[in-house]
């Protein structure tokens, strides 16, 4: 087996492990595989910066990451720790800035998706493309949700 057959394989069973795209096909898990990249990631690495430009998104495969934003008064707090599943997918979708900062809290196996591999996506497999953007929209819905919920809970 070749080393790109290798990675591709491994790229696939960390998709369909990520439990994200369960609408897509076995055929389709292969054929997307070729758009995402590998990353590992030390303690303390930044992913990327509040603010920075959205050129990739990830999927936590393994590890934590630190979500962080800059308060009031220019301290980095933070707001969330991920423990699986896909982020910085809003930057890469809507153009926008980053919205707060990534931090490896330890160690981390990524996924990476970059904007321009999901342009290509979308022109060669636009039904593959379609399933993976809509996957990622139900996930930031329910984490509006699960904010919005957290938000009315703190006003009572």
């Amino acid at each position: 087996m070749s080393d790109a057959t290798h990675l591709n394989n491994e790229i696939r069973n960390m998709l369909l492990d990520c439990g994200l795209f369960d609408a897509l096909s076995p055929s389709e898990f292969s054929g997307v595989s070729g758009y995402f990249s590998i990353a590992t990631m030390a303690k303390g690495d930044s992913i990327f910066q509040e603010g920075d430009a959205g050129t990739f998104m990830c999927i936590l495969h393994s590890g934590w990451v630190s979500v962080r934003k800059t308060n009031a008064e220019g301290l980095e707090v933070e707001v969330a720790t991920l423990r699986k599943g896909a982020f910085g997918e809003m930057a890469v979708l809507d153009g926008e800035r980053r919205s707060a900062s990534c931090i490896a809290a330890n160690e981390c196996r990524l996924l990476m998706l970059g904007k321009d591999s999901l342009e290509k996506m979308l022109a060669e497999a636009p039904r593959i493309a379609a399933k993976i953007i809509r996957a990622l929209a139900v996930a930031m819905s329910r984490r509006l949700r699960m904010a919005d919920g957290q938000l009315l809970a703190q006003q009572v």
